[in-house]
């Protein structure tokens, strides 16, 4: 078959299988071991330049586009002096392919379902994360233009820039993948790209309960706060699964609800057929149209939500989100960068402080003890696993200080000789106050299911 057949017929640059399984390729280019390398570089460079103003073009459809990278790309194997194969031939006009129209040598990685995360530095070899893991590939970019290339085709599908009056970008990819970038002047070592992958059929309570990040009895008890309307925060790290334990959570919100989900870049993926997604908006060239997650949350409260559900609260936008759960708006949840439950609640402060607002703290401790119910805790451990860590409750004020109280709790006890985390999730014994308000609502909640007794993790 002829090279522009054979492009024109692939969908990504993949070749077919011979047994109907998931296309696969052969070696990535500008592998650090890849002997033709050096002649793929110098020629996707040369297609980078003569084709820049068309991958950009936005009257040009894919196929057009597609047409146009064929044709420079037999011109330049042509011209090449380096005596190809017909195989070898093949191979370097897909995988240049790949780069020119797709995402480079990034886009096996963005097809690998282990991949979670991928993290490019500049010309240095890619990062990618599996199983909470960090690893180091051969991979890499072949110059930071290249680079930059995939980062403007990026955040130019999402209506988005990125340039040195605007070096940092938070976009998405297609399937929800949330990326952020940055450029020089920035990043001083060449523009930085991260990629946080997300499953693309969502992951379920019980997917999440056989990783281990929590147990029956903690799904069951999450489940009925969801339906009982308790405001709900989950805190943790960076990288710890928060999102994806709010996707999860918001699968328990009944079907008839009105949900309006507020973030930065969409990532939610919610089941239920009445959402209704918001997104922020950057300023644009002028400094100016810049809509925030504060202005979102605002609007959303004449948007007749039963539910609010904002991605991640991390400025002036917790007074908001507070105002919205002690009026009317109960069943909101957000998540929190915080190290503990406790951390968190200082977080709120500090944020709600930033609202310019002169509140005494008392008066602020107040609002917020009033307004959130319960606290889900994650942590990521050392063998890469992530753990709902710890449940509290939110009692009350004592005080000047907000009190809590632990439902559930993680107890490391050790590590096994692979590396492995041993300890256990168990109920610390102590009955909810909120049991009662969700007995009011007909959601029961067993006794045993507060029992001392503790599940092997």
């Amino acid at each position: 078959m002829k090279l522009s057949d054979r492009l024109k017929a692939a969908d990504t640059g993949a070749t077919e299988p011979s047994n109907g399984s998931k296309p696969v390729r052969g070696p990535d280019p500008f592998a650090d071991n890849d002997p033709l390398a050096d002649l793929k570089s110098r020629a996707t460079e040369d297609l980078f330049g003569k084709l820049e103003a068309k991958t950009f073009d936005a009257s040009l459809n894919e196929v057009d586009l597609k047409a146009a990278v064929i044709a420079e790309l037999e011109r330049v194997l042509d011209e090449s002096a380096t005596p190809l194969s017909d195989k070898e031939r093949e191979r370097i006009a897909e995988e240049i392919s790949i780069d020119i129209l797709g995402y480079g040598p990034i886009q096996r990685y963005l097809e690998e379902d282990a991949v979670t995360e991928i993290m490019v530095n500049g010309t240095s070899p890619i990062y990618v994360e599996r199983a909470g893991k960090i690893e180091k590939t051969g991979v890499r970019f072949s110059s930071d233009a290249h680079l930059r290339q995939v980062i403007e085709r990026i955040v130019a599908k999402v209506g988005r820039r990125v340039d040195e009056s605007s070096p940092m970008v938070d976009a998405r990819l297609p399937d929800g993948s949330r990326v952020n970038a940055i450029v020089p002047p920035l990043a001083v070592d060449g523009p930085a790209l991260t990629i946080r992958k997300f499953a693309a059929d969502p992951y379920r309570a019980e997917h999440l309960i056989e990783f281990g990040t929590l147990t029956a009895e903690m799904a069951t008890l999450l489940r009925a706060c969801v339906q009982g309307k308790l405001n709900l925060l989950i805190t943790g790290g960076t990288g710890t699964g928060k999102t994806t334990l709010l996707n999860v959570m918001s699968s328990f919100v009944p079907g008839h609800e009105r949900i309006v989900t507020i973030e930065d870049a969409v990532e939610l993926q919610l089941l239920q057929d009445h959402v209704v997604r918001l997104e922020s908006r950057p300023p644009n060239v002028e400094g100016r149209g810049s809509v925030t997650i504060r202005d979102l949350v605002r609007n959303s409260l004449r948007m007749r939500p039963d539910r609010i559900i904002v991605g991640e609260v991390r400025g002036p936008e917790a007074l908001d989100m507070m105002q919205a759960m002690n009026t009317g708006h109960e069943g909101s949840m957000s998540t929190v960068h915080a190290n503990t439950p406790r951390d968190a609640l200082s977080r709120l402060e500090t944020m709600i402080l930033m609202s310019g607002l002169e509140i005494p703290v008392t008066a602020i401790r107040e609002y917020i003890a009033s307004a959130v119910s319960v606290i889900i805790h994650l942590g990521r451990l050392s063998d890469g696993t992530r753990r709902v860590t710890r449940v509290a409750e939110v009692v009350g004020m004592e005080g000047e200080v907000i009190t809590m109280q632990d439902i559930f709790q993680f107890k490391q006890t050790g590590v096994d000789e692979g590396g492995k985390v041993i300890g256990r999730i168990s109920a610390t014994g102590i009955r909810p106050k909120f049991a009662e308000s969700l007995l009011a609502q007909g959601l029961s909640l067993p006794a045993e299911l507060f029992g001392p007794t503790g599940r092997a993790a």
